[in-house]
């Protein structure tokens, strides 16, 4: 822990002065999260911050780990106020967009489970709820939409074929990708998992509409129906 004030820190090693002279790719998360911060707290520098709020999400997710955290997280840490905050909020959204955008600008069709986990996984593997995704393929497995089912749950009981296959026709898709998250990090289908993919397959089918996979996410881990033969 480093208590100093940033102006105790030597030139060559304060983030700004650092950024000037090599640009911002030579600076880490930590380094480039304190400029940002601009200032630190008492008995804190911007630097010390960075590291604090960094260390709340998990050690490999670096800045984009802000998207996985809440605003009462943030202001918990000491120096960071609402304004703060919501600017560091932001800056985590606006990573998961970057994320998201260049994971979809690497995938030219949807062939294989890791294409799909590839595009979803910073998304969903730390939702604190379950939420189901279906996502509508043209003849050549390339995305034409995606669309949020439900939240909340997954249950069998209550996910209605109807609204996914109404638009799949609206858009005019031949094929169906599930895609759900499991908050206990651990993607092993559940029975409540079978039905329902069992459920919307069988409709699928009457309508001529195909489900390609069911795939479900955990945390850096996943299950796919169609590799696992439930298909």
């Amino acid at each position: 822990m480093d208590n100093r004030r940033m102006k105790e820190i030597p030139a060559d090693k304060r983030p700004y002065e650092r950024c000037v002279r090599m640009g911002p790719e030579a600076l880490s998360d930590e380094e480039l999260l304190s400029i940002i911060i601009r200032t630190g707290s008492r008995g804190q520098n911007s630097l010390e911050t960075a590291r604090r709020i960094l260390d709340l999400s998990h050690p490999n997710d670096g800045i984009l780990g802000l998207s996985h955290l809440s605003l009462q997280d943030l202001t918990g840490v000491d120096g960071i106020g609402t304004v703060k905050g919501i600017q560091l909020l932001c800056i985590g959204e606006l990573s998961r967009r970057i994320s998201k955008r260049h994971a979809i600008s690497h995938i030219q069709t949807f062939d294989l489970p890791e294409e799909v986990v590839n595009y979803y996984m910073e998304d969903m593997r730390l939702m604190e709820q379950e939420q189901l995704f279906a996502m509508f393929l043209d003849m050549k497995h390339r995305l034409i939409k995606d669309m949020l089912i439900s939240k909340g749950t997954a249950n069998a009981a209550i996910i209605s074929p109807r609204e996914i296959f109404i638009e799949a026709l609206r858009c005019r898709a031949t094929g169906v990708i599930l895609v759900h998250n499991h908050p206990s990090g651990d993607p092993t289908p559940s029975r409540q998992d079978c039905l329902m993919t069992a459920r919307i397959r069988e409709a699928g089918n009457l309508l001529g509409i195909q489900l390609l996979d069911h795939v479900v996410i955990g945390d850096h881990v996943y299950c796919s129906f169609k590799r696992e033969g439930k298909l």
